[in-house]
């Protein structure tokens, strides 16, 4: 895989509706670039995952896709229309849903509520909401849970519950912020499986944001890098694991295998 800051859609050949892009994204904090020409186009059918080493501009690209942050210049669009000046909440209602390093439930509300109210949110009926949240709490494992208060659950819990959460939005594409942190293993194998089901079940794109490389790699069908804000490759999982400039920069000794090279 070639090294390059100018990736973009034209890049992967993505054509088409329902996809969502950013285009030469630049974001300025003062005198801090924290993200430079930064290119995603993101389709329904797909996983795509996000890395970097701390302070690369992760969540920050992925506070600009949902309408959190307005970038300096270049444009986000979700299906070929600009989202410029639009409220998070326009852009949630259009299709685009995340979550959060920390899970953010309503601790006081039980876990069946917190999903409901999601689902009320995204339009439709009371009886219609209650319905998917049962079926999307069955599906993460949580439906044994599901009149607890949220307050009550384990971290693990917490993480799956966001993401139902999100789902009962029911978005054409889904923003995971690192949510393997703080797993066990035997939490993280569930989660590779949760987050592989989603475009197929749940008919959503998946951008995923990790340090988990073991959960990225098995997850994803393309990554992108960044390094400093800039991103420096794009590719398949076996493309980035062997990137010479991407293990300089970060994948390092955490690239699965990377003992036995």
């Amino acid at each position: 895989m070639g090294v390059t800051a100018d990736i973009g859609p034209a890049s992967i050949g993505i054509t088409g509706d329902e996809i969502l892009e950013a285009r030469d994204v630049v974001v300025r904090f003062g005198g801090l670039l924290a993200l430079d020409r930064v290119n995603i186009a993101l389709r329904r059918n797909e996983i795509f995952g996000l890395i970097g080493p701390n302070g690369a501009g992760k969540s920050t690209t992925v506070n600009v896709l949902t309408g959190f942050q307005q970038p300096t210049s270049g444009e986000v669009l979700i299906d070929g229309r600009s989202i410029g000046g639009w409220s998070t909440n326009r852009v949630a209602r259009s299709g685009v849903a995340r979550t959060f390093q920390a899970a953010r439930l309503f601790p006081a509300l039980s876990v069946f509520e917190n999903v409901v109210v999601a689902s009320v949110n995204a339009g439709g009926s009371l009886a219609a909401a209650r319905e998917r949240a049962g079926d999307i709490l069955a599906w993460v494992g949580c439906a044994n849970r599901a009149d607890r208060p949220a307050s009550a659950l384990n971290y693990g819990d917490q993480r799956r519950v966001a993401i139902a959460r999100a789902l009962a939005l029911s978005p054409k594409f889904i923003l995971l912020d690192e949510p393997a942190a703080g797993m066990n293993e035997r939490e993280c194998d569930q989660l590779v499986t949760l987050v592989s089901e989603i475009p197929g079940r749940w008919g959503c794109g998946v951008l995923l944001i990790e340090h988990n490389m073991a959960v990225v790699m098995r997850t994803c069908s393309r990554i992108l890098v960044l390094d400093g804000g800039k991103p420096i490759a794009e590719g398949t999982p076996v493309a980035i694991q062997t990137n010479a400039e991407v293990r300089r920069a970060y994948l390092g000794d955490k690239a699965p295998g990377a003992a036995h090279r």
